[in-house]
Protein backbone atom coordinates (compact mmCIF):
# COMPACT_ATOMS: atom_id res chain seq x y z
CA UNK A 1 0.00 0.00 0.00
CA UNK A 2 0.80 3.28 -1.05
CA UNK A 3 1.74 5.64 2.18
CA UNK A 4 -0.43 8.88 2.50
CA UNK A 5 0.06 12.19 4.11
CA UNK A 6 -2.94 14.45 4.76
CA UNK A 7 -3.39 18.01 3.99
CA UNK A 8 -5.43 19.74 6.00
CA UNK A 9 -7.94 20.81 3.45
CA UNK A 10 -8.77 17.23 3.22
CA UNK A 11 -10.36 16.87 6.75
CA UNK A 12 -11.83 20.28 7.13
CA UNK A 13 -14.07 19.38 3.55
CA UNK A 14 -14.69 15.87 4.88
CA UNK A 15 -16.28 17.69 8.31
CA UNK A 16 -18.12 20.45 6.32
CA UNK A 17 -18.73 18.52 3.37
CA UNK A 18 -19.04 15.26 2.49
CA UNK A 19 -17.99 12.88 5.81
CA UNK A 20 -19.46 15.07 8.20
CA UNK A 21 -18.85 13.51 11.94
CA UNK A 22 -22.37 13.19 12.41
CA UNK A 23 -23.66 10.97 8.83
CA UNK A 24 -20.57 9.24 7.54
CA UNK A 25 -18.43 8.04 10.47
CA UNK A 26 -16.94 5.66 8.58
CA UNK A 27 -14.59 7.55 7.14
CA UNK A 28 -13.22 8.72 10.37
CA UNK A 29 -13.00 4.92 11.46
CA UNK A 30 -11.25 4.54 8.27
CA UNK A 31 -8.58 7.00 8.60
CA UNK A 32 -7.66 5.43 11.98
CA UNK A 33 -7.51 1.94 10.95
CA UNK A 34 -5.26 3.05 8.03
CA UNK A 35 -3.22 4.70 10.61
CA UNK A 36 -2.83 2.31 12.57
CA UNK A 37 -1.47 0.11 9.63
CA UNK A 38 1.09 3.06 8.81
CA UNK A 39 -0.76 3.78 5.49
CA UNK A 40 -1.90 7.28 6.44
CA UNK A 41 -0.86 10.30 8.39
CA UNK A 42 -0.63 13.86 8.70
CA UNK A 43 2.22 16.46 10.13
CA UNK A 44 1.97 17.93 13.25
CA UNK A 45 1.81 21.50 11.45
CA UNK A 46 -1.97 20.72 10.39
CA UNK A 47 -2.83 19.34 13.57
CA UNK A 48 -1.72 22.71 14.46
CA UNK A 49 -4.06 24.36 12.14
CA UNK A 50 -7.20 21.83 13.11
CA UNK A 51 -6.47 22.73 16.31
CA UNK A 52 -7.65 26.64 16.02
CA UNK A 53 -11.25 25.24 15.96
CA UNK A 54 -13.86 24.61 18.19
CA UNK A 55 -15.85 21.42 17.07
CA UNK A 56 -16.07 18.05 16.46
CA UNK A 57 -12.65 18.03 14.29
CA UNK A 58 -10.73 19.76 16.76
CA UNK A 59 -11.63 17.25 19.44
CA UNK A 60 -11.03 14.40 16.79
CA UNK A 61 -7.61 15.63 15.85
CA UNK A 62 -6.37 16.15 19.50
CA UNK A 63 -7.41 12.30 20.16
CA UNK A 64 -5.03 11.27 17.26
CA UNK A 65 -2.13 13.06 18.77
CA UNK A 66 1.61 12.44 17.08
CA UNK A 67 0.73 9.02 16.14
CA UNK A 68 -1.71 10.28 13.57
CA UNK A 69 0.22 14.12 13.18
CA UNK A 70 3.57 13.77 12.65
CA UNK A 71 5.88 15.45 14.58
CA UNK A 72 9.23 16.56 12.53
CA UNK A 73 12.44 14.66 12.74
CA UNK A 74 16.02 15.04 11.49
CA UNK A 75 15.22 13.61 8.11
CA UNK A 76 12.80 16.70 7.65
CA UNK A 77 15.74 19.27 7.51
CA UNK A 78 17.29 18.75 4.16
CA UNK A 79 14.14 18.31 2.71
CA UNK A 80 13.12 21.39 4.17
CA UNK A 81 16.28 23.06 2.71
CA UNK A 82 14.74 21.29 -0.76
CA UNK A 83 11.95 22.23 -1.01
CA UNK A 84 12.52 26.15 0.24
CA UNK A 85 15.14 26.82 -2.95
CA UNK A 86 12.65 25.32 -5.48
CA UNK A 87 10.21 27.65 -3.81
CA UNK A 88 12.70 31.17 -3.78
CA UNK A 89 13.75 29.52 -7.34
CA UNK A 90 10.37 29.53 -9.31
CA UNK A 91 9.56 32.65 -9.83
CA UNK A 92 7.07 33.27 -7.54
CA UNK A 93 6.19 36.54 -5.69
CA UNK A 94 7.97 37.00 -2.94
CA UNK A 95 4.97 37.04 -0.79
CA UNK A 96 3.81 34.05 -2.10
CA UNK A 97 7.28 32.05 -0.48
CA UNK A 98 7.32 34.26 2.35
CA UNK A 99 3.54 32.89 2.88
CA UNK A 100 3.94 29.56 2.24
CA UNK A 101 7.24 29.27 3.95
CA UNK A 102 4.99 30.05 6.97
CA UNK A 103 2.24 27.26 6.79
CA UNK A 104 1.83 23.67 7.17
CA UNK A 105 1.67 23.13 3.08
CA UNK A 106 5.89 23.86 3.15
CA UNK A 107 6.32 21.40 6.31
CA UNK A 108 3.86 19.11 4.59
CA UNK A 109 5.95 18.92 0.73
CA UNK A 110 9.28 18.36 2.79
CA UNK A 111 7.52 15.39 5.07
CA UNK A 112 6.32 13.50 1.99
CA UNK A 113 9.54 14.49 0.42
CA UNK A 114 11.80 13.13 3.33
CA UNK A 115 9.57 10.12 3.87
CA UNK A 116 8.02 9.25 0.35
CA UNK A 117 4.48 9.59 1.23
CA UNK A 118 2.17 10.55 -1.37
CA UNK A 119 0.30 13.99 -0.34
CA UNK A 120 -3.50 14.24 -0.02
CA UNK A 121 -5.15 17.45 -1.22
CA UNK A 122 -8.30 19.00 -2.64
CA UNK A 123 -5.66 21.49 -3.92
CA UNK A 124 -4.88 21.65 -7.73
CA UNK A 125 -1.97 22.90 -9.73
CA UNK A 126 -2.24 26.92 -10.80
CA UNK A 127 -0.51 29.06 -13.51
CA UNK A 128 -0.16 32.04 -11.12
CA UNK A 129 3.08 33.20 -9.62
CA UNK A 130 0.93 34.61 -6.44
CA UNK A 131 0.25 31.58 -4.82
CA UNK A 132 2.00 28.34 -4.53
CA UNK A 133 -0.31 25.47 -4.62
CA UNK A 134 0.88 22.07 -3.38
CA UNK A 135 0.46 19.85 -6.51
CA UNK A 136 2.64 22.28 -7.72
CA UNK A 137 5.50 21.54 -5.47
CA UNK A 138 4.93 17.94 -5.47
CA UNK A 139 5.20 18.09 -9.53
CA UNK A 140 7.99 20.10 -9.32
CA UNK A 141 9.80 17.91 -6.97
CA UNK A 142 8.94 14.21 -8.49
CA UNK A 143 6.55 13.64 -5.22
CA UNK A 144 3.12 12.02 -5.58
CA UNK A 145 0.04 13.93 -5.06
CA UNK A 146 -3.90 12.85 -5.60
CA UNK A 147 -7.12 13.76 -4.42
CA UNK A 148 -8.91 12.61 -1.31
CA UNK A 149 -11.13 10.52 -3.52
CA UNK A 150 -8.35 9.03 -5.25
CA UNK A 151 -6.99 7.87 -2.54
CA UNK A 152 -9.92 5.92 -1.25
CA UNK A 153 -10.60 4.48 -5.06
CA UNK A 154 -7.35 3.65 -4.95
CA UNK A 155 -6.96 1.72 -1.82
CA UNK A 156 -10.78 0.44 -1.92
CA UNK A 157 -12.53 2.02 1.38
CA UNK A 158 -15.84 1.13 1.54
CA UNK A 159 -18.40 2.57 3.51
CA UNK A 160 -21.44 0.53 3.63
CA UNK A 161 -24.25 0.74 5.69
CA UNK A 162 -25.22 -1.87 8.16
CA UNK A 163 -27.95 -4.37 7.78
Amino acid sequence: MTRYLLDANVFIQAKNLHYGFDFCPAFWEWLVVQNAAGNVASIEKVADELASGEDDLTSWAKDRGSAFFLPPDDAILPALGTVSAWANGHGYAPAAVATFLQVADYWLVAHALAHDYTVVTHEVPANSTRKIKIPNACIELVIHCVSPYEMLRRERAEFVLGR
